[in-house]
């Protein structure tokens, strides 16, 4: 069964913690970043469901019980492309064509995407995102610097 994945959740999500952490789940940013578990915690308030598949899974019950796409660039986008079970799946799409909720990966280095971003607003051709790391609250996107950026627009919530 599919369900509706409820993108205004998941952006008053992303606007409440953008610039916090939620003290239900560890913080990576010493470790490696927190952008992609701030993400997956914004997907999760949208309605997803957690996959508890050790291998291709997309879960976190804590910061040693948790799947590699819940707090990676490269394995959420590979999660959420390929997820043909439980919890949220998506397609690759222009950036221009994305929703807020929508995801937005960006390649800031010449070899691989390495920071996640969810889209909180629309206006005109601005788009605006929260993201963890470099906390941002409502950040134009047009104010970072990247190689190259791709469009995750997430199609629904499997159940």
């Amino acid at each position: 069964m599919v369900k509706e994945y409820n993108r205004l959740k998941a952006t008053e999500y992303a606007q409440k913690w953008a610039l916090s952490a939620n003290p239900e789940y560890y913080h990576f940013g010493g470790i490696g970043g927190d952008c992609t578990n701030f993400i997956s915690q914004c997907l999760l308030a949208g309605g997803g469901v957690m996959n508890y598949d050790k291998i291709n899974g997309w879960f976190y019950n804590s910061v040693n019980s948790r799947s590699p796409s819940w707090t990676s660039v490269a394995y959420l986008q590979k999660f959420l492309l390929n997820n043909k079970e439980i919890g949220p799946f998506a397609s690759l799409y222009n950036i221009n064509n994305l929703q807020i909720g929508d995801l937005i990966q960006l390649r800031q280095n010449p070899t691989h995407f390495n920071h996640t971003l969810i889209i909180t607003r629309i206006t005109g051709n601005q788009i605006y995102v929260c993201a963890h790391s470099n906390d941002a609250l409502n950040k134009p996107l047009s104010s970072y610097q990247y190689f190259q950026a791709q469009g995750i627009h997430i199609e629904g919530i499997r159940k």
